[in-house]
């Protein structure tokens, strides 16, 4: 039976795949901060032999732990969905708090895609999960648009270098999403218009979609936000950038 850990999984778009890996048989690790959310979201899952593993990935040792798991423990599919964002004008966020979302974002999604991919055999996933900020800028949170462009930068590289090795890595990049992550961030799911809004399960869907494939090295989920991105092809930068600024939640105030 193959084996996947996804990172960030006790809700939203993270525990929606496990649920839809799970139903294709994949015995799941849940990874995320609070004991008491995994364990009910690990009851969720059908099958059986799923399990759970409580790390912050901003403390060191967590993280450490996490990685020597990942060297001891082989699994198919590794998920690196756990990710944070501020809403909110640069110098108006206190800086350790954006330095700890890099940290989470980017140090810690590149110490586990190492550990993983050291001991990857052929047919193995490497799935990092960006945003559709990856492709744009975000005025009022400029920190969190930034990873993301690492992200997937960072992922497009690894895809190359693993492909002859029959190792596929993916940079996804979800848009706007009815989760969580905008109260996490200081902001509102109404703060969006409905029309850009994709629900978990349609986000997790073309996820696991994608993991059948194995085509791209970035995907860009939904149709509404490639059609988007397409419009701004269009546009010089400065346009869109004005345009990003003044629809961003954080920069309503």
């Amino acid at each position: 039976m193959k084996k996947a850990l996804i990172t960030g999984a006790s809700g939203g778009i993270g525990l929606e795949t496990a649920r839809r890996l799970a139903s294709q048989n994949y015995r799941i690790t849940l990874v995320a901060r609070s004991e008491e959310k995994l364990n009910k979201a690990v009851k969720d899952l059908g099958g059986t032999g799923h399990t759970i593993l409580v790390a912050d990935l901003t403390n060191k040792d967590d993280l450490q732990k996490l990685v020597t798991h990942l060297k001891t423990e082989k699994y198919d599919i590794l998920i690196n969905n756990a990710g944070a964002g501020m809403y909110g004008k640069f110098t108006e966020i206190p800086l350790a708090d954006q330095l700890a979302g890099m940290q989470l974002n980017m140090d810690a999604l590149v110490t586990l895609s190492y550990g993983f991919l050291q001991n990857a055999k052929s047919g193995d996933t490497l799935v990092n999960i960006g945003s559709l900020l990856a492709h744009s800028s975000l005025p009022g949170g400029a920190v969190y648009a930034a990873t993301k462009s690492f992200v997937a930068s960072f992922s497009e590289s690894l895809w190359f270098e693993f492909k002859k090795k029959d190792i596929f890595v993916m940079g996804f990049n979800p848009g706007a999403t009815n989760s969580d992550f905008h109260a996490n961030a200081g902001g509102h799911i109404s703060d969006f218009p409905k029309f850009v809004m994709s629900s978990v399960e349609d986000v997790a869907k073309e996820l696991v979609k994608a993991l059948e494939k194995k085509r791209k090295p970035r995907v860009v989920q939904g149709w509404k936000n490639r059609l988007m991105l397409f419009g701004f092809k269009l546009l010089n930068r400065k346009a869109a950038v004005n345009i990003m600024g003044q629809i961003s939640p954080g920069m309503q105030n």
